[in-house]
């Protein structure tokens, strides 16, 4: 049985993916499996959420590094 996606179930979505951004990154297959691994390991609920908590607290140690060097 198919289901079609209905006008509006369509025109929600696009309106809510209107919100995001989206970043592309490629990795080779080994590498991809590590990150999916160490997410699970994590206990994030997805790659993405590790991949963008990884990035979060990537840029707040760079922050915290340059605003050390910037008081030194």
């Amino acid at each position: 049985m198919s289901r079609k996606t209905s006008e509006s179930q369509l025109r929600a979505s696009k309106k809510y993916l209107a919100q995001f951004k989206e970043i592309r990154i490629r990795t080779l297959p080994e590498e991809h499996e590590a990150i999916v691994a160490h997410a699970k390991t994590m206990g994030d609920k997805s790659t993405v959420a590790f991949i963008s908590r990884a990035i979060q607290e990537t840029m707040e140690r760079d922050n915290e590094k340059m605003n050390q060097q910037v008081n030194d």
